[in-house]
């Protein structure tokens, strides 16, 4: 009997397929789908030259009997959706679309969510890096936290603002970002954009700020003290500078044209949020550098040169001053080292017949120099600090000997290469509001001592 019911089997396999299916609860009419249909799937997709109907299974006159067997679950033999099915959860949350409406609100203030595809990110991020794109179009970028508070207090106005949690969004001042699009996106897609190494999941897209409109709040802490960057190129140096200006309580500071942009990332990055805390001119011709000074002031520039000019000075003045840092002990002043020397008026330097011939013509600029811990700081000052490629530029030095202001240089150890124009920088700007809060201080004890002798 076994090999009868064998041998029929093997004349008809469609007939075998058929009961098996029959088994799991499914009926299709023929095609073998037996390991498809073990699966249960939620509909039968047939091969296109064989479109056949979809056959749900049938529905049970006996439920207990079959949630007994395994075949359904307790919530579908009561009527009710499986919950261990995510379709029917899906589904079933889709009938409450007050839930999603109260998702996108917190503390009154609506955002979006970025939806699969989304390139708004990306588009705002690749014009906000480039600086040709930040001008012409008048947008920055902002990341983390920090940085994006200091542009809202100071009165910046955002315009898009990315974040990857609630979390990192209540960080911020709310209710200064009620005129902004407000965009929840997911963390992987602000780490492919971030320009750290461990992003803080929040990047802002601010309008380009107006020096004259922002609110700096530590005002009447500033001192007459002015910061003239020349062609600094390096981002990482240029931060560093606005981050001591900042610090130093500089009145503000005026770069021209050559400088690194103020507003590039690195840039930001390094000064730590100096920029909403005074005011930075960009892009200066020289000629416009004067109009940035509301009183006399007295310019002088930071000497990368190690003092090349005080031998030639001493010579011609005839005094028996020093004539080069070397004398002071402090400095190697050995012709073999590498210096960064005043190109475009150095008449020292070996050139041919026709640089001869040309700079014939030009003044060559007559200055004094100090030692930076001098007194050099008397009177509302200017201090002009050069990149470390290029140095000081004609137009810097020249300005400084119209104002009668003097070179300082910061003496280092023999052996050891000078400091580069951010340290020496920071040094000197230091040194210049002690010596102006010292001055400042005298006049103000003179004066009251004056009001005390006049008769009542």
């Amino acid at each position: 009997m076994a090999a009868l019911i064998k041998g029929v089997i093997r004349l008809f396999p469609t007939e075998r397929n058929a009961f098996l299916s029959t088994r799991s609860g499914i009926i299709v009419e023929s095609k073998r789908f037996v390991r498809g249909l073990r699966r249960k799937p939620v509909r039968v997709l047939f091969p296109e030259n064989d479109t056949g109907k979809v056959v749900k299974p049938p529905q049970s006159d006996h439920p207990a009997a079959e949630q007994k067997m395994g075949r359904i679950s307790p919530g579908a033999a009561r009527g009710h959706p499986d919950r261990s099915d995510p379709v029917n959860t899906r589904s079933g949350t889709a009938k409450h679309p007050h839930v999603t409406v109260t998702k996108d609100l917190i503390d009154g203030l609506r955002y979006e969510r970025a939806f699969p595809g989304d390139k708004r990110l990306s588009k705002l991020v690749s014009v906000a890096r480039s600086r040709t794109f930040r001008e012409h179009q008048g947008k920055i970028l902002l990341e983390g936290r920090r940085l994006i508070c200091d542009a809202l207090e100071a009165g910046a106005r955002p315009q898009m603002v990315f974040f990857s949690s609630l979390d990192r969004l209540q960080e911020l001042p709310l209710d200064k970002l009620r005129g902004a699009t407000i965009v929840k996106v997911k963390f992987e897609d602000i780490k492919i954009w971030s320009d750290v190494v461990t992003p803080q999941g929040v990047i802002a897209i601010f309008a380009r700020p107006d020096p004259s409109r922002l609110n700096f709040s530590r005002r009447g802490q500033f001192v007459p003290l002015s910061l003239i960057c020349d062609n600094v190129r390096d981002p990482g140096n240029l931060g560093t500078m606005l981050r001591s200006a900042a610090a130093a309580g500089c009145h503000d500071i005026l770069l021209t044209k050559g400088c690194v942009d103020a507003w590039e990332p690195k840039v930001l990055r390094a000064a730590m949020g100096a920029h909403f805390r005074l005011p930075i001119y960009a892009s200066l011709e020289w000629h416009e550098i004067g109009n940035h000074f509301s009183k006399p002031v007295t310019v002088h520039v930071a000497d990368s040169s190690h003092g090349h000019h005080l031998k030639r000075d001493a010579e011609d003045d005839g005094t028996p001053k020093l004539s080069k840092p070397g004398d002071y002990g402090w400095v190697d002043s050995s012709p073999c080292r590498k210096k960064m020397e005043y190109e475009e008026y150095d008449s020292d330097s070996d050139s041919d017949s026709d640089s001869e011939s040309e700079n014939e013509g030009i003044s060559l600029p007559r200055m004094e120099t100090k030692l930076y811990h001098e007194n050099w700081a008397q009177s509302p000052t200017a201090l002009v600090v050069g990149g470390e490629t290029h140095g000081l530029s004609m137009e810097a030095v020249q300005l400084a000997e119209k104002t009668d202001g003097y070179r300082l240089f910061i003496p280092v150890v023999p052996g050891v290469d000078s400091l580069n124009s951010a340290m020496a920088a920071s040094i000197l700007l230091f040194e210049g509001r002690r010596q102006l809060l010292k001055l400042l201080q005298t006049t103000g004890k003179k004066r009251q001592s004056k009001a005390e002798r006049k008769p009542s």
